[in-house]
């Protein structure tokens, strides 16, 4: 007979009594810091990811725990009837799920759009069903390349509806609207977090963001690729950070009716970060310009005024400690190439 765990409906249809997050998207970078974070909580999680972009080895140290379950799952598509089945069990749903980096999800634009629309209203009618608190994590992105600065909240942004980015910008802008249609409807409590630049363990090495690139190109000799002249400001956030964001934002006594900016505002040109990474490396590879690409933001800075006053948040790691621990990690994932596509061999 198989052991049952605090994941499993009990006999005869009942429940086991503790409470369960649901987190789609949880191989991802931040989704996989989030779901170890609840369980270092000693909350239960289900992760329900496609593993389109995502990382199975990111859920490595976390398989066997038993109060963290894995379900292959695309959220475009009906929720299957076993995680239904839990919806008493289900007090909280986070949607991470959509890639989040340009070169993943303009792959199969299509799929970016449906993902961010339908899979996110799958997702509300399962917190609508479980009586569950939802957050979506929706991104800078909606500001587009923004003509005010920094960007606060209330900034409606400037975006392409028909450009290459399209997928992704107006998808979550599309993700956001129905949140808050089933808020003002009663339906649902929602918290929206937008993400800015977050950067640390756990990143895809091949992901095309900056930081990822930088560091992994620095670390094999490689040519440092700079989009344009450099001069394009990002604001980085370390991803504990903004897990500890999420997290407040989740856990506020707020009535959620309002979009919250979670990110560093410290701002610097993509020269600055690779004059950082060039430091830490000690690499002596020649910089590549190359044109920047569609639609690119020229200027990126997030107002967290709103985060700091209904959440009493603000990043706490420095730019020098995380991009050192990145990099380690980096280096350690990079060591482990050869041996790993050799065993596959």
């Amino acid at each position: 007979m198989r052991k049952q765990t605090d994941l499993d409906p009990g006999p005869r249809g009942t429940v086991q009594p503790l409470s369960l997050n649901v987190v789609a998207g949880g191989a991802g970078f931040i989704g996989s810091h989030l779901c170890r974070a609840l369980l270092d909580r000693g909350e239960s999680v289900l992760c329900l990811d496609n593993l389109q972009t995502s990382r199975p080895s990111n859920l490595r140290a976390l398989e066997g725990q038993p109060r963290f379950r894995f379900l292959r799952h695309d959220i475009t598509q009906p929720l299957p009837a076993e995680l239904l089945r839990l919806a008493p069990r289900i007090t909280r749903v986070w949607n991470l799920a959509c890639p989040a980096s340009p070169p993943h999800y303009q792959r199969d634009p299509e799929h970016t759009m449906l993902t961010n629309v339908v899979g996110t209203n799958h997702l509300l009618h399962l917190a609508e069903a479980a009586k569950a608190r939802f957050l979506l994590t929706s991104t800078s992105e909606v500001y587009g390349d923004p003509e005010i600065h920094p960007q606060a909240e209330d900034y409606r942004g400037n975006v392409s509806c028909t450009g290459p980015r399209a997928c992704y910008d107006e998808g979550k802008r599309a993700a956001e609207s129905l949140a808050f249609d089933y808020a003002r409807a009663g339906r649902a409590q929602v918290r929206v977090a937008r993400i800015f630049n977050t950067y640390g363990p756990n990143m895809d090495p091949n992901d095309g963001r900056v930081v990822s690139n930088l560091i992994c190109q620095a670390l094999r000799g490689d040519e440092l690729t700079v989009y344009g002249d450099g001069s394009q400001t990002r604001s980085f956030c370390y991803v504990s950070d903004m897990v500890a964001g999420l997290m407040a934002l989740m856990a506020a006594d707020i009535d959620g009716m309002e979009p919250v900016n979670l990110g560093n505002p410290a701002e610097m040109t993509v020269n600055e970060l690779l004059g950082h990474v060039v430091t830490l490396t000690g690499t002596r590879a020649p910089v590549v310009h190359r044109p920047l690409p569609v639609d690119d933001p020229r200027r990126r800075r997030p107002d967290i005024s709103r985060a700091r006053a209904l959440l009493d948040w603000a990043p706490q790691v420095p730019l020098a400690e995380g991009l050192e621990a990145t990099c380690a990690w980096f280096a350690a994932e990079l060591a482990a190439e050869p041996a790993a596509a050799g065993a596959a061999g």
